[in-house]
C-alpha cells in the first residue's frame, strides 16, 4: 500500500458541549483520490477545516508527509504542500485568470520577496512557461486574460483548481468542487482532477455532495455520521454498506 501523505490521527473537535468530530482517523495515501462524505452535520466540513488549518482540534494530530502540522497556520501548511479550494468561489473579480495563477505560484515559490507579488511585474521565462503550461493543461488558455468577474461558474471552478495547483501541492483539498455545475461541467472537472493526479503525482481529497462524482472518481471513500466514521473503503464497498445506506446514500449506483 502507498505510504500516507496526509493523516488525521484521533482528531476530536468540540464547540462548547457539542462534539463535532469524535476521535476520527483519516488517511490519504500518496497519489490517491479520497472522498469524504456524510449527511449534513456529520462533521466532514469541520474535519476538512481542521486538516487545512482553520480549526485547531481539541485532541489528535494532523500529519503531512510524516511531520505533525497540527499547530501550523493555514499559510504555513500551504507552503508545506496542502492546497485547497472553497465551496464559495474565492476569486478576486478584478484579477485575470493568469494573475490568479501567477500570484499563487509566487506565494509558494518566492514567499520572502513580497515586492515581487505586484501583479504585472516582470515574469521570468521559467515562470511564464510554468503558468502557460498549467493554463493549457486545464483548457484555460483562451480565457487567460479575462477578469474573474466575467467568467461563468464552470470556468471559475477550473480557475480555482488551477490556482491551487500553481502552488505545487502534495495534497489538494476540494470543498464541494462541483457545486453549481451542470453535468457537462462536472464531467470536465472530473477529467481535470484525474489528469492532475496522473501528471503531478499528488493526492486529492473531496468533500462533495455529488455522490455520483465521488463514487465514480475516488479510490477510497470515508463516511462520517454524527462526527464519527461509519465506513471506509472502495466506492463499491461504501455504496453497499448497510450503515451508509441507512445514514445517507440510499440506492445509488457507482458512476450513475
Amino acid at each position: 500500500m502507498t505510504a500516507a501523505v496526509l493523516e488525521a490521527r484521533g482528531v476530536t473537535v468540540r464547540f462548547g458541549g457539542l462534539v463535532a468530530v469524535n476521535n476520527v482517523d483519516f488517511v490519504v495515501p500518496g497519489n490517491a483520490i479520497v472522498g469524504l462524505v456524510g449527511p449534513n452535520g456529520a462533521g466532514k466540513t469541520t474535519l476538512f477545516e481542521t486538516i487545512s488549518g482553520f480549526i485547531t482540534p481539541n485532541a489528535g494530530d494532523i500529519v503531512l508527509g510524516g511531520e505533525p502540522v497540527t499547530r501550523l497556520s493555514p499559510q504555513a501548511r500551504a507552503r508545506r504542500g496542502i492546497s485547497r479550494t472553497f465551496q464559495r468561489m474565492e476569486l478576486f473579480p478584478e484579477l485575470t485568470v493568469r494573475q490568479h495563477v501567477l500570484l499563487s505560484r509566487r506565494v509558494t515559490h518566492r514567499p520572502s520577496r513580497l515586492r515581487e507579488f505586484v501583479l504585472g511585474s516582470y515574469e521570468a521565462p521559467a515562470e511564464r512557461e510554468a503558468v502557460d503550461g498549467l493554463l493549457s493543461s486545464l483548457g484555460l488558455t483562451d480565457v487567460a486574460d479575462r477578469y474573474a468577474a466575467t467568467l461563468p461558474l464552470g470556468v471559475g471552478r477550473l480557475v480555482e483548481v488551477a490556482r491551487s495547483l500553481a502552488a505545487d501541492p502534495r495534497v489538494l483539498l476540494l470543498d464541494e468542487p462541483s457545486s453549481g455545475l451542470d453535468e457537462t461541467e462536472t464531467d470536465r472537472l472530473a477529467e481535470v482532477l484525474l489528469d492532475a493526479r496522473k501528471t503531478r503525482e499528488l493526492a486529492l481529497v473531496l468533500v462533495e455532495h455529488n455522490l455520483s462524482l465521488v463514487l465514480g472518481l475516488c479510490d477510497e471513500v470515508q463516511v462520517l455520521d454524527f462526527g464519527e466514521t461509519i465506513a471506509r473503503g472502495t466506492p463499491a464497498e461504501v455504496r453497499d454498506d448497510p450503515r451508509v445506506q441507512a445514514a445517507y446514500i440510499g440506492d445509488v449506483e457507482v458512476g450513475a
